[in-house]
């Protein structure tokens, strides 16, 4: 039986506020985490994200009280990204009320704290995001870059991917610099090259801007399928994505 496909809407945080960026910059503010929250639990999404965009780059932790407050009104599996770089930051958002922690730069910095907190928190609690652009020297063709999109590594998205594989992960969250925010479609070549070369769910995540964008991502390999302004706009309602994959044929929760 294949695992249903579920709808992911994701909150970027910054200095307590919902906001949106397009290739990770030109940031707009999106309104309230908590309402943003509510609203998304009622309207029938299956996972929430939070990502805390800028902690990484400002060298601080998450912050946990907006984590609080949003997982006070959060009634599905919710998970929080930014400033996760040790198992003490971890356990303190789990602790804060996260069900997953999910850590990207801190990940590809120091790749033993992927097995470490696995062998912590549990597999289930773990998911890796790796940003990735376009980089036509490397062998995938994609490139991760950390630090929020800000720093070329040089290393080969799919290469990397496959390690994270390797430790037992999960969930790994590709998100493409060029199509983040741009509701141009989401970069399918990645998805599609990450989820033939890994074990683990594949999460969409990055440009999409019609419902047909959705239905690309599941049939490139994506089960989970992340979108942010798409939804925090009002531009596509949780509830009339689903009907359009399930008649479709696609599995949805």
């Amino acid at each position: 039986m294949e695992k249903p496909v579920r709808i992911m809407p994701c909150l970027d945080m910054q200095n307590g506020r919902v906001v949106k960026g397009v290739h990770f910059v030109d940031i707009k503010d999106a309104g309230d985490p908590v309402q943003c929250a509510r609203a998304y639990c009622d309207s029938g999404a299956d996972e929430l994200a939070l990502l805390d965009i800028t902690a990484t780059v400002e060298g601080r932790a998450t912050m946990l009280d907006v984590v609080r407050r949003v997982a006070a009104v959060t009634t599905v599996p919710f998970t929080v990204g930014g400033g996760i770089n040790d198992p003490k930051s971890a356990e303190a958002v789990l602790a804060a009320g996260a069900d997953k922690v999910s850590i990207s730069s801190a990940a590809f910095r120091q790749p033993e704290l992927i097995p470490e907190l696995i062998r912590l928190l549990g597999p289930e609690k773990i998911t890796v995001a790796i940003d990735v652009d376009r980089n036509p020297d490397l062998p995938s063709g994609y490139e991760v870059w950390i630090d929020g999109g800000r720093t070329a590594t040089g290393t080969d998205a799919v290469e990397w991917a496959k390690r994270i594989d390797g430790y037992g992960v999960p969930v790994i969250l590709p998100t493409s610099k060029a199509g983040d925010g741009a509701r141009t479609g989401y970069d399918l070549p990645v998805i599609r090259a990450i989820r033939q070369a890994v074990s683990a769910e594949v999460v969409a995540s990055g440009g999409a801007g019609t419902l047909e964008h959705f239905h690309e991502a599941v049939q490139a390999g994506a089960t989970i399928l992340l979108a942010a302004s798409m939804f925090h706009f009002g531009m596509i309602q949780i509830g009339e994505l689903k009907r359009y994959l399930r008649e479709r044929g696609v599995a949805v929760k």
